[in-house]
Order: C-alpha cells, then structure tokens, then sequence
C-alpha cells in the first residue's frame, strides 16, 4: 500500500511516498523538501508536491506535525499554516490517514528502522532490546522525549513532556549557568539547556566566568563556531552541552526503567562525532547507586536521513496495515 508521508515542521514541510505492508514501512521514496513560508497552506505545499511527482497521489496520508496534536484545530508554532484533521480527505484527498506529534513519529522510527542506522555512542555495543523500554530524547529547538516500549513482537510509542522537567545541575559551572537562567524565567527546564537555544546561556555564562564581555549571539552563530573550532569559548559551551545532554539522556532514562536509550533530532546528528568524545558517557551513567545498572544500557544516535518521514509511514503501518 502506497502512503504520502509529511514531516511538517516551522520552517520545512518534507513529502514522500512511502510503501508499507503488514505493519511497517517497506520503502520509503525519494524525498521533497518544501519551505512552508512559500505555500498558504498544507494543501498548496501537497499540490506542489503532486506537481513533481507527475501523477495522482494516494489517497492516503501520513503526517507528522511539530506541534501538540489535540483537538481539530492543530496551530503550528513557527508556521502561519491550521492543520484541521477532519478535513483531510476533503483537502488532500486522503480518505485514511494518521496525524502524529512529529517526535512521536520518531519513535516509531526507532522502533522500525534497521541496526544499520544506529551510531553506538556508550554502554555496551549491542543492538537494542527486543523488549522492554528505550527511551528516546533528542535535542533542537527543544527537547523531544519518548520512550518506545517492545512486547511480543508489539511494540507502543509513549510521548512525554519530558524535557521541561527540572533542570538539575551537577557542579559548581552547572550552577551558574542555573543562576543566570533564573535571572529571566521562574522555573528552568531541562530544554533551557539541552536544546538549540540552550547553548547561548551556557556561552554567555561562561564568557562571564572568564571576565570576558559577553556578546549579544544567537544559538546559530555559537553553533557553528563550536562546530569548526574558532571561537575558544563556543568550544568550551559545546563540550558543556554535551555533559548536561548525557547527563539528561541518564535521569530519562532512570525515570523511564530503559533497557535502552537512542539520541535522535538534528543536533544530535549534527554533534555525533563530539558526543562520542565528550564526557557524555561518564555523565550518562553517573546516578550514584545505579552507575553499575546504568552503564549496562546501549546507547545509541540514529543516524537515519528522514526519521520524522520514516517515523510518520511507520505510524500509520501500525495502525491501517498491522
């Protein structure tokens, strides 16, 4: 069975047509990647997208949204577009469909691509259990947090708001960057952290530290200077994130009783190489009594191109072809 598989997120929307069959996706084509600032609304972006493939499009729909998906009314964040479910077969023409929060598709991802697209990054090099929880938390422009949970060949994807949870910091540096957080919101989260944006406070604060004068940067430009190496102190905040990223990946997955964890997002992807050298795994498995039990998890980046496209067939797989 042929599906339109959408990725929708702020800037982006992403369109292929994927075929799935007894539950899980078979093939995933080739991909289409339109800015949603050039198109009114997801229906113009899906034409645009049946205009390039040159035929009719399957009546039928699989989409993944940056947003909470509650109620018929669905507002994306960073993107003027109204998603309203009900009206997809009148719209797209999509007579079935499945619409999933966009980090809930990619935990059908992990639960369905292949070993080949997973990075070990610590614990022990093996694959990822066959039952059991893996926890899934990936950071960009906040902190995605899900676990999937595998039983008798089944398996359920949980979405969580795990990433607003209490930011916790470690030491003495982990406290100023709390204190200067607090200087503008009330509660800090993990996400102010261990996120995209998360970088520009570590950076000022640690600027600061350093009697430096502390620039006005956005997440972008520290970024990318962490990445190539120029800027001394954009290096020094990306090898913070990286602690305080294992040191979040490890408390979900305590929380969530893992058996497993996966890394995912673009900026996971984007700082594979780092994390893997980084203090990322001595955070990870630093819970005090636990550490023995901790250090037994395999953790793993996946690496697949489309997660959120993958993640949005296998999803409607699970429910129309299972």
């Amino acid at each position: 069975m042929e599906v339109v598989a959408v990725d929708i997120g702020g800037t982006h929307a992403r369109f292929a047509i994927a075929e799935v069959e007894g539950g899980r996706v078979v093939r995933l084509g080739e991909v289409s990647t339109q800015k949603t600032a050039e198109h009114a609304s997801l229906q113009t972006a899906w034409q645009a997208f049946e205009a390039e493939v040159g035929r009719a499009l399957p009546r039928a729909a699989a989409l993944a949204i940056a947003s909470p998906i509650t109620g018929d009314v669905i507002r994306l964040t960073n993107n003027p577009w109204v998603i309203r479910p009900s009206l997809i077969p009148e719209r797209l023409g999509a007579d079935i469909y499945t619409v999933i929060n966009d980090f809930g598709a990619v935990g059908h991802a992990v639960a369905q691509v292949s070993d080949e697209h997973f990075l070990h990054l610590c614990g022990p090099d093996e694959p990822l259990p066959a039952t059991g929880i893996t926890t899934v938390c990936g950071p960009g422009t906040g902190l995605g947090v899900a676990q999937v949970f595998k039983t008798g060949g089944y398996y359920h994807v949980l979405e969580t708001e795990g990433g607003h949870m209490d930011y916790s910091p470690l030491d003495g540096i982990e406290d100023a960057f709390l204190r200067r957080l607090r200087r503008t919101f009330t509660r800090v989260s993990a996400e102010r952290i261990c996120s995209g944006p998360g970088i520009v406070a570590i950076y000022e604060t640690l600027a600061e530290m350093e009697g430096r004068a502390v620039p006005s940067r956005d997440d972008k430009a520290i970024w990318t200077e962490a990445l190539e190496g120029t800027d001394s102190i954009a290096l020094a905040a990306l090898d913070r994130f990286c602690l305080a990223l294992g040191a979040v990946a490890g408390d979900f997955a305590l929380v969530q009783g893992a058996k497993g964890v996966v890394i995912a997002g673009g900026l996971g992807f984007r700082i594979k190489g780092k994390l893997i050298r980084s203090g990322f795994d001595q955070r990870f498995v630093a819970k005090g009594r636990f550490q023995s039990m901790m250090a037994k998890l395999p953790v793993k980046l996946i690496t697949h191109p489309q997660p959120g496209l993958f993640g949005a067939a296998a999803a409607f797989a699970q429910q129309h072809t299972a």
